[in-house]
């Protein structure tokens, strides 16, 4: 109660939502970001990456992924892999002529990045199955928030144009 006597009032944090949202802040969700990077064509990122710590509250840099789409059959067959930059981003995982309208699936090797930090993770990996869809063509951003017991997945699917 000393708050009351001194004048100051007290806010409620929810923090987890106070991490979203730093997180898509630093992150910079703009929707014409791979166009500025490829020198005006987006035709080399249909698909972005972003892995942020909650723990330190930092991009990630150095983890690894992997992207595959399910085929006809329902197995899955890898389509891409990258690294996360040192601003926690993978750009050029796939072209847009790859990118076809599908069932894809993102593995993200957290394990390996929580080992390193020297904690014991939960999960093996951190993953997320979305389907790309055939109308218009769009740009998926795919914002990943880590613990070592728990994550959360954003996707910002926008036009490239807009």
């Amino acid at each position: 109660m000393e708050w009351k006597r001194a004048g100051i009032a007290k806010v409620e944090v929810n923090l987890p939502i106070v991490i979203i949202y730093c997180f898509m802040q630093s992150a910079g969700f703009e929707t014409c970001q791979c166009v500025n990077l490829h020198g005006g064509s987006d035709t080399h990122c249909p698909l972005t990456v972003k892995m942020l710590d909650a723990v330190k509250g930092i991009p990630i840099g150095g983890v690894a992924l992997q992207v595959f789409r399910q085929g006809a059959d329902g197995t899955w067959g890898k389509v891409a892999h990258g690294n996360t930059d040192t601003a926690g981003e993978v750009h050029e995982l796939i072209t847009d002529q790859d990118f076809i309208p599908g069932i894809y699936r993102v593995v993200f090797d957290t394990k390996a990045y929580w080992k390193a930090e020297g904690r014991t993770p939960f999960y093996e990996f951190a993953d997320v199955v979305f389907e790309a869809h055939a109308e218009e063509h769009r740009h998926y951003t795919l914002a990943l928030l880590i613990s070592p017991f728990s994550h959360t997945m954003t996707a910002v699917v926008s036009k490239v144009h807009d």
